[in-house]
């Protein structure tokens, strides 16, 4: 299957069968943390919708300060790229393009700033895109997958 959506390694193989479901510019604290970026383009995509292949992942909690939250940043056991984050509920998979091997340019721009707040210490995003101090109100999450 072709997909604009493809990213991962030498080892593994992500690839989107859809459309992205949310589509934002994040400013929390974690991707600060896990990317080293000021902020960071990500992309929520339905569970089933975003699919490794190929070699071995190791899995560890995405947030170190909450290591029994539902995210995990997936990563290719053979050469530790970052591949995915899973959601262990299974309601979405998450890419971060520019992290993750992916094409960031294949990509829809995000659509909004999620997660900022006047406690970051920079001046709030004035680019025309909606900012919100979370993700945009009228997300809601998917059911789990079977």
């Amino acid at each position: 299957m072709s997909s604009p959506y493809s990213g991962g390694c030498d080892h593994v193989k992500v690839t989107a069968s859809a459309e992205p479901i949310d589509n934002h510019e994040c400013h929390c604290n974690v991707c600060k943390s896990v990317t080293g970026q000021h902020t960071t383009h990500v992309a929520f995509f339905n569970h089933d919708d975003l699919k490794a292949e190929g070699g071995e992942m190791k899995r560890q909690p995405f947030n170190a300060d909450n290591p029994d939250g539902p995210l995990e940043l997936c990563t290719c056991a053979d050469c530790g790229a970052a591949l995915m984050l899973d959601d262990k509920q299974k309601r979405i998979r998450v890419a971060v393009p520019n992290v993750m091997g992916y094409d960031d340019a294949a990509f829809p721009d995000a659509t909004y700033h999620a997660f900022w707040d006047e406690s970051k210490g920079y001046a709030k995003p004035d680019d025309g895109r909606p900012v919100y101090e979370g993700l945009r109100p009228e997300f809601t999450w998917p059911q789990p997958a079977a």
